[in-house]
């Protein structure tokens, strides 16, 4: 189909759309849904695509592939938001912002059954029985039912027993009813009342109502202590105890706080994290973490409302209050944001950002481990993109200058490569034509000397990157140092501020400030810092060699092995001073020991007075 005639059916169905709520979907000329997406208004949203060019490249793309279009109308935005994300889980379009971890989480159910089971599953089935959770690992639900079976016994088997097959007799007492784990139901030893009393207190421990299940518990201990049926009302305090424990595994966050859901994201370009916590009583009962690939430029008000549309249906839940660091871009009536700048909201939308960080972190370390390449290649897209450069940064050169007040001027070079130390390739320089504390000019004569040297040895180990430790000025010298040897095209620099972590480029007066979270940073800081301890330490040992031995080196007639010998066996210059004619010559012999001993022990000027021949 040639391009004029995919943009005039494009064009005439765009014309007839009508202008309330619905969901759209863009085809490819292969036929298959490259994008779905809502909208307040169909028509308009839709032309918005056409009409324009647009800043995002991928956006571009996009717009070139669309061969045809449908849409479906619906009554309202929110169920354009429920529609919409349930046909981009159906169609995995390659150009929607989708749900990475789409895995299969543990589920707890209770069975719809005359008496009830429960038990942990990943597969949902619409039969009527309840579910509850997921649970983020197996462990958080194993350690649930735990508490459940040693609370209630409830039981464990799939016969179908009903009164009916209770009357028959066909029932036998297993294993579980010896250990007390079942109530015996299959032989009529528990009423179903009695049976389901016991199911609604687990779904109260389901639920995280606990404070009510305490309650409970602690009401049932002292009627039944009051009874005197001390027995059984220890059977209870062994529950209450239980619970109690339980529950102070749960993260208490504020007594003010009542129930609420909370979503806390953290955006890494192209990967967006958005964790959910369901809050009751104030205590954090649930909580998961959801990450989406992000496609085009949504904004983070798009990945949550997808986000709260993905937690609402794979969770079978609605949302009442909202605690967000923004609202989603979706009207959702009945539903209360609130957006906090202060007090215990504030902390507890702080706990979620922090929980979805913490995923992406976590994250990258297993990737890490798992495909070191991969976590490489990663890295260097991201500096790549966060420096404005042209190629992969696989060799970056970090410089720092080092005296104090302007003794002993050094400056070290350190090398990264593939964002690691290359420690064999650290250079040390000792500045040699600038007089006084001259940051500027050492740092011109340092990159001079260095890529001189580098561009007659190994022209093809040039750096992609050089970052010089300091602001404008710094970064002004090694320009012109570049610019002096014509490498100022070929090697991309920037130069690093230490007060406020500023990145700046060449001729551009505005820093850029990176995210303290990237990883990019965290090089750039790793490369910055290795580079000032590399030239302090070796400022300080040249600074020491030289208060060590500057008395010795400037005696005539005494050589290095005569220096080394008298240091060695005296330890230091002040010794040596101190020692007698006698010591020193056992060490160097009498000639350079009076040699030595002369120029550290000069006899003093006699003055006119002490002349004898003076009168």
């Amino acid at each position: 189909m040639s391009k004029h005639r995919k943009t005039d059916i494009v064009a005439d169905k765009i014309a007839v759309m009508p202008t309330g709520p619905g969901v759209y979907m863009y085809f490819d000329s292969a036929g298959t849904v490259i994008y779905v997406g809502k909208a307040k208004n169909l028509k308009r949203r839709v032309s918005s695509y056409f009409n324009r060019t647009h800043d995002s490249l991928r956006t571009n793309l996009l717009v070139r592939a669309i061969a045809d279009l449908k849409y479906i109308v619906v009554p309202t935005e929110q169920d354009a938001l429920n529609l919409e994300s349930s046909m981009i889980k159906e169609y995995q379009p390659r150009y929607n912002v989708l749900l990475k971890d789409d895995k299969s989480y543990p589920w707890i159910v209770v069975t719809k059954e005359t008496f009830p089971r429960v038990f942990m599953t990943r597969k949902r089935i619409k039969d009527g029985s309840k579910y509850y959770g997921p649970y983020t690992n197996t462990a958080s639900a194993r350690t649930v039912l735990e508490l459940i079976r040693d609370l209630y016994p409830l039981r464990s088997c799939a016969l179908p027993i009903t009164p009916e097959y209770v009357a028959k007799g066909k029932g036998r007492l297993c294993l579980d009813y010896h250990l007390h784990r079942c109530g015996g139901c299959c032989k009529g030893l528990v009423s179903i009342d009695d049976y389901h009393q016991s199911v609604e207190r687990v779904k109260q421990i389901l639920r995280g109502d606990m404070r009510e299940l305490l309650d409970y518990l602690r009401a049932e201990m002292e009627t039944l202590s009051e009874q005197l049926r001390f027995e059984e009302a220890q059977v209870a305090k062994e529950r209450y105890l239980l619970v109690e424990r339980y529950c102070a595994k749960s993260v208490i966050v504020s007594q003010t706080i009542g129930d609420v859901d909370v979503f806390g994201i953290d955006d890494n370009d192209r990967e967006v994290f958005v964790n959910y916590m369901h809050v009751r009583r104030g205590a954090v009962v649930k909580s998961l973490t959801l990450e989406y690939k992000r496609r085009l430029d949504e904004s983070q008000a798009e990945i949550l409302s997808r986000a709260m549309a993905d937690v609402a249906r794979e969770l079978d839940i609605t949302f009442d209050e909202v605690i967000a660091a923004l609202e989603p871009d979706t009207e959702m009536p009945g539903v209360t944001f609130i957006i906090p700048q202060r007090g215990d909201k504030a902390k507890l939308l702080e706990v979620s950002e922090r929980n979805a960080r913490q995923y992406r972190i976590d994250m990258l370390n297993q990737m890490a481990r798992k495909d070191p390449a991969q976590r490489t290649e990663r890295l260097m897209e991201r500096m790549k993109a966060d420096f404005r450069l042209s190629e992969l940064p696989r060799h970056i050169e970090c410089f720092d200058n080092s005296n104090i007040q302007g003794t002993n001027p050094v400056a070290s070079c350190v090398v990264f490569r593939d964002g690691k130390p290359s420690k064999s390739d650290y250079r040390h320089f000792n500045i040699k034509t600038v007089e006084g504390p001259d940051d500027f000019a050492s740092m011109k004569e340092v990159l001079t000397r260095r890529y001189s040297r580098l561009m007659a040895e190994a022209p093809d180990d040039l750096p992609q990157l050089i970052i010089v430790d300091g602001g404008k000025g710094q970064l002004s010298a090694a320009v012109e140092a570049l610019d002096s040897m014509g490498l100022r095209g070929r090697i991309a620099i920037v130069g690093i501020a230490k007060r406020l972590e500023e990145i700046y480029f060449p001729g551009d007066s505005v820093p850029l400030y990176i995210d303290k979270n990237s990883e990019s940073l965290r090089v750039v800081q790793a490369l910055r810092d290795e580079a000032h301890r590399f030239g302090i330490t070796h400022h300080r040992n040249r600074r020491s060699k030289g208060q060590t031995v500057s008395a010795l080196d400037q005696i005539p007639g005494i050589g290095p092995k005569t220096r080394d010998a008298l240091l060695i066996h005296f330890k230091s210059v002040k010794r040596i001073a101190a020692a007698d004619l006698d010591a020193i010559a056992e060490v160097v012999g009498p000639a350079k020991a009076s040699i030595v001993y002369g120029a550290l022990n000069p006899a003093p000027t006699p003055s006119p007075a002490d002349d004898p021949a003076g009168d």
